[in-house]
């Protein structure tokens, strides 16, 4: 699926459980993840000598904490708590970054992101956007070029080969390749909602809650990311 934490096969159990999820409690659990998340981002946004210095180690936990979840998924209960405030403190120093390149930019990536999760969450609901198969087929397709795309981006700079051109620059074409991958990532809630809904209805384990509230909250970090570098790249063009 295009977000690995969930698919299918999350949800598909024979077994019965005294408690088992519900949509109301996903999104409890959501908000829970959501104030340690921005508690965090404040501290280091408000601290960024403090975190600055330990950014790399904070993401690569916050990566490891991801990825664990895929495999170990009754952990998430102890392990999304962690990530949200790994994340958070990623989140506070990167947007500090771009405040300070471009003013007013963080503003207006937070509501361009709820915009977006709005629209997206109403869209399904009224059933204008569905996850068919070949929806989410697209969908995966688009996301996994787009992580390929930025892993060889990233293996370029790392070794001193250089940037893949229109990634990074504020040229036309680039800045509609950041649109496409804001439309890419936006879709995948699409994908994350049906899911989540999926796993309500197939009273899924409680522990679910925790997953899918965590699932959510990497794709709207990464839409809230995409979101940033379209802005700076509108804000360079000026």
């Amino acid at each position: 699926m295009s977000n690995p934490l969930l698919k299918d096969s999350v949800f598909q159990s024979t077994e019965s459980y005294s408690e088992v999820m519900t949509m109301s409690g996903t999104i409890n659990k959501s908000i829970i993840l959501w104030i340690l998340l921005v508690g965090s981002a404040f501290y280091s946004w408000t601290h960024p000598g403090v975190i600055a210095p330990l950014l790399f180690p904070i993401s690569i936990g916050a990566f490891v904490l991801a990825f664990v979840s895929i495999f170990k998924k009754t952990a998430t209960p102890f392990l999304s708590p962690l990530y949200a405030m790994c994340e958070g403190f990623v989140l506070g120093t990167v947007s500090l970054y771009f405040e300070k390149s471009y003013p007013g930019i963080v503003v207006n990536a937070i509501l361009s992101t709820i915009c977006v999760l709005f629209c997206m969450l109403a869209s399904y609901k009224a059933g204008i956007l569905k996850a068919t198969p070949r929806f989410q087929k697209t969908v995966i397709f688009s996301t996994l070029a787009i992580a390929f795309v930025y892993i060889a981006d990233l293996l370029l700079n790392s070794f001193g080969a250089g940037k893949l051109p229109y990634i990074h620059d504020s040229s036309t074409f680039g800045v509609i390749i950041s649109i496409v991958i804001v439309a890419v990532a936006s879709f995948n809630l699409i994908i994350d909602f049906d899911l989540i809904e999926k796993g309500a209805y197939n009273r899924a384990p409680k522990y679910m809650e925790w997953y899918s509230a965590l699932s959510l909250m990497i794709t709207l970090v990464w839409l809230y990311l995409e979101m940033l570098k379209l802005l700076s790249k509108l804000n360079r063009k000026d």
